[in-house]
């Protein structure tokens, strides 16, 4: 199950705010919520607060803090507040004060593992076939080339047998 927290606007530019999404990404929540105020960055402060507005929502659908994970951490632009410097002679200097958007998805660690659903799966032309149930072992099977081995041997083989038939007739005959 994903929970999902937008914090949008936030007074701080995205390239600040990516330098420590680089780092939260790599952690847990609960890890990020414990490293994160030690980080001398300033949107480490805003994380926080997005992290546990997610943790607080996650637990809302009944779920656990320890089994949770980050899917996905996205820090996209907002807008930007055009402001200006007065400067000599009359003019100015603009510069922009610019926004960020933060996104967080939380997932849980189960639903990262694939469950197959049958004994046989199929991927690409592969088959998955149990050759030993009591060992649970399984081997790959390429159908494609399987077939193709098939008809390139009785192709083969007919070809060569045709080939030594005309042989033997043609001594046959220079006899």
């Amino acid at each position: 199950m994903d929970v999902i927290t937008t914090q949008k606007y936030v007074r701080l530019s995205p390239k600040k705010l990516r330098i420590v999404a680089d780092v939260v990404r790599k952690l847990t929540p609960v890890d990020a919520l414990e490293k994160l105020p030690f980080l001398r960055k300033n949107g480490s402060e805003t994380f926080v607060k997005v992290i546990k507005n997610s943790l607080s929502s996650a637990r809302q659908k009944g779920l656990s803090d320890t089994e949770l994970i980050f899917k996905e951490v996205q820090i996209g632009e907002g807008p930007r507040l055009k402001r200006g410097r007065a400067a000599s002679r009359g003019r100015w200097h603009p510069y922009k004060k610019r926004m960020s958007h933060i996104r967080v998805v939380l997932t849980t660690r189960k639903s990262e593992i694939r469950n197959p659903k049958s004994e046989t799966e199929k991927v690409k032309g592969m088959e998955i076939i149990k050759t030993d149930e009591k060992e649970n072992k399984e081997k790959m099977v390429d159908k494609k080339e399987d077939m193709g081995t098939v008809k390139k041997t009785t192709k083969n083989l007919k070809s060569k047998l045709q080939s030594v038939i005309s042989k033997k007739g043609a001594k046959n005959k220079s006899i």
